[in-house]
């Protein structure tokens, strides 16, 4: 069992000694990673557990030495896999290591909630509540937080926001064509994978340098859930996800943008309850939904020489992407540097040649070597718009916000 301890306030002994897990559940998947508190710029030990809710989900971890090792796991829900990657933690830990503190990624924190922020009964009130906004993830969010305080009471935990990054995303780009009563109890667009567009903002400082952090960026977080973003003197301007991260361009198995036409043909004709319509709206859409056989675009890749289905729905997910540069460079003014993240965007050079090919008129060359290697500069030398990828790293920005919080709760900020 894992070693627990849940100070009141972080001592030196525990600074020294105390470990944060960092647990970052989608709707398909539970990322993990244990930091040091006093040092949480590299983890020490990271995984996820992927295909929750199908038959075949994996255990992928790795330790100190990069040793990715898998482990079939068979059909597990959320829970299930929490109470692996828990027991599984202490094999990560030295036998004088504590784990002080579990961070959690919460998709949506509504009008309210910005993070981080250590969860208490008002907060986890507060995130009940926020259930009808994003249904697909916070209930599996919730259930990890509850099933942890359940076991341990005293352990501290600690939320950090996906809609924190685009909170102050300009009104005109907030604001939806809704009545005025209803934009007041908060339907308005909020935009997510903030945790990961904030990691790609301190990469791009770090190694980029500021002039490039403030120029005109376009973010792609390209993955299972994919969205992209404006942004500008360092300042979200627009993104693609709006009131749900079902919003913006199809994905895997989500629909993203759609007449509202459609559900209304959904009802009439196939006679589908709300719930069923957002049944498929948010798993049984987008890439699954053309394709008709996977949601994997790595399957769709191998495929789409032989499977018109497969072709389409390729086609259809980079033509999506093209059109949401091209709509946010005209918010921005133009653009300077474009950036590729997530699983597809880090990992998938076809996929950004195909979403960069007709981009050349914004200034977008790739170097065709650069791509295929998925080198970190992806953009031929004297192009105007830079192009780069950047890993995603969520986790390291959950455990920077449970540290933050820790520290403040010591000095009682």
């Amino acid at each position: 069992m894992v070693p627990i301890h849940a100070p009141t306030l972080v001592t030196t002994s525990s600074a020294e000694r105390g470990m944060l897990l960092a647990l970052n559940a989608g709707s398909w998947s539970l990322k993990f990673a244990l930091y040091s508190l006093a040092d949480v710029s590299a983890s020490r030990w990271r995984g996820k557990i992927e295909g929750l809710g199908g038959a075949d989900a994996t255990l992928i971890f790795q330790g100190d030495q990069a040793d990715a090792r898998r482990v079939p796991l068979g059909r597990i829900d959320h829970l299930q896999a929490l109470r692996e990657v828990i027991e599984r933690c202490a094999e990560a830990m030295t036998t004088d290591a504590e784990l002080i503190s579990i961070g959690h990624r919460v998709v949506h924190g509504g009008p309210h909630l910005n993070g981080p922020v250590l969860i208490d009964r008002e907060v986890i009130d507060r995130l009940r509540a926020m259930e009808p906004y994003d249904p697909a993830h916070q209930a599996i969010e919730l259930g990890c937080i509850e099933a942890i305080t359940a076991r341990w009471p005293d352990l501290p935990q600690v939320t950090c926001f996906d809609t924190t990054f685009h909170r102050n995303l300009p009104e005109v780009a907030q604001r939806l064509p809704v009545p005025r009563l209803d934009a007041a109890r908060g339907l308005r667009r909020y935009g997510f994978h903030g945790l990961s567009y904030t990691h790609v903002m301190d990469e791009l400082r770090r190694t980029a340098g500021e002039a490039a952090a403030t120029g005109r960026l376009i973010l792609a977080h390209l993955g299972d859930g994919a969205s992209l973003a404006a942004v500008r003197g360092g300042r979200c301007l627009d993104t693609t996800m709006g009131f749900t991260p079902t919003g913006g361009i199809p994905m895997s198995n989500r629909s993203g943008d759609l007449d509202p036409g459609v559900f209304l043909w959904l009802a009439r004709n196939h006679k589908m309850s709300a719930e069923e319509i957002f049944e498929q709206m948010t798993r049984r859409s987008g890439l699954l939904a053309v394709s008709e056989t996977t949601s994997d675009l790595r399957d769709l890749l191998e495929r789409a020489g032989d499977d018109l289905r497969a072709t389409d729905a390729i086609e259809m997910f980079c033509y999506y992407v093209r059109k949401a540069i091209g709509a946010l460079a005209a918010v921005l003014g133009g653009i300077d540097t474009l950036v590729f993240t997530g699983g597809i965007g880090e990992h998938q050079p076809e996929i950004r040649e195909r979403v960069c090919r007709e981009l050349a008129f914004l200034g977008i060359a790739l170097d065709q070597a650069s791509n295929v290697e998925n080198a970190a500069v992806l953009s031929r030398d004297g192009a105007k718009v830079t192009v780069r990828v950047i890993a995603a790293d969520e986790e390291r920005i959950i455990a920077r916000g449970v540290r933050h919080v820790l520290q403040a709760r010591r000095l009682g900020t």
